[in-house]
């Protein structure tokens, strides 16, 4: 898919089959001879998949064109910039702290926040993940190049700034790389003090979860890293059963719009903005089969 990260836990169960309507029919009989997705059968066997997640292949597969194609707003990384950009340019979501849930080997989900934050913390359940952030954040040679992203973002943010200052002050603030399990209540392994202002979120929670419930109940756990009154900003794929990153193919839940506004209710969350986007197919290469992305902001509610 064409996102943030994948890797926030491995569990347990059975991925659902697929509900009937619009794009079930793509999750078709496999070829004969062709890779079968990796079954969510026990937490081992998920384990087992993401030991050969590859970042660099999960990159190549995502940020690069023809999906990574700045030429026009129709594109689906234009847009996932874009969801963001006008969703912090409104100054109501800032602070201290903003947690990443699920970064990967990814930073444009960051660009604009980096502007509204004293910290931003990155985590990830994959040591290989946090390791290629980390060849980011330190500058090495070799890292992912994510220049155009940045100068994009400066671009529809509109103020002149020098892509450079931008990319500056994201490794500045981005002052930790952490693990995460979003299937413990304590996804950081302890209580979070104090909690953080806003939460974000890109492709993560629909990879890593084994079913809908699973995914409502993730959603409920990252509450508890959030301060009451704080902010959660979800990036992620509709009807999307599996997707490559190298050798590794993964599953996913295939979730509609309806799933997205149901799991944010039962998981406490008053939904602010849904926003969706439609794949077209120039962009449907085999690296998965997602029908389309979300976006949602949505906000927990303050105590008492």
């Amino acid at each position: 898919m064409d996102g943030g990260m994948r890797a926030g836990w491995m569990g347990p169960s059975r991925l659902p089959a697929a509900p009937p309507g619009p794009g079930s029919d793509k999750r078709r009989r496999w070829r004969r001879g062709e890779p079968q997705p990796l079954a969510m059968s026990s937490p081992a066997a998920l384990r087992e998949g993401y030991e050969h997640f590859d970042p660099r292949a999960y990159l190549r597969n995502n940020y690069l064109p023809p999906r990574a194609d700045f030429s026009s707003e129709e594109f689906v990384v234009p847009w996932k910039l874009r969801c963001l950009a006008e969703t912090f340019a409104s100054g109501e979501i800032r602070g201290r702290t903003l947690i990443d849930v699920g970064t990967g080997p990814t930073i444009y989900q960051l660009l604009s926040a980096c502007d509204h934050f004293e910290e931003i913390v990155a985590t990830d359940y994959l040591a290989v993940n946090r390791e290629e952030l980390g060849r980011w954040a330190r500058g090495e040679p070799g890292a992912f190049d994510w220049s155009p992203f940045i100068q994009h973002v400066c671009k529809i943010e509109g103020r002149g700034e020098p892509w450079q200052d931008k990319e500056r002050r994201l490794r500045q603030r981005l002052g930790r790389i952490l693990p995460i399990d979003v299937h413990r209540p304590e996804p950081l392994g302890t209580p979070l003090r104090p909690r953080a202002d806003a939460l974000l979120s890109a492709f993560c929670l629909e990879a890593v979860s084994p079913d809908r419930a699973a995914f409502e109940r993730a959603l409920a756990h990252l509450g508890n890293l959030l301060r009451p009154g704080g902010h959660v900003l979800l990036l992620g794929a509709l009807g999307e059963s599996f997707y490559l990153a190298g050798p590794a193919r993964l599953p996913v839940v295939p979730l509609q719009e309806s799933d997205v506004r149901e799991a944010l209710a039962a998981a406490g969350f008053a939904l602010r903005e849904l926003r969706t986007y439609a794949m077209p197919p120039a962009l449907r290469t085999g690296v998965d089969d997602v029908d389309g992305v979300f976006f949602a902001h949505a906000q927990k509610p303050l105590e008492g």
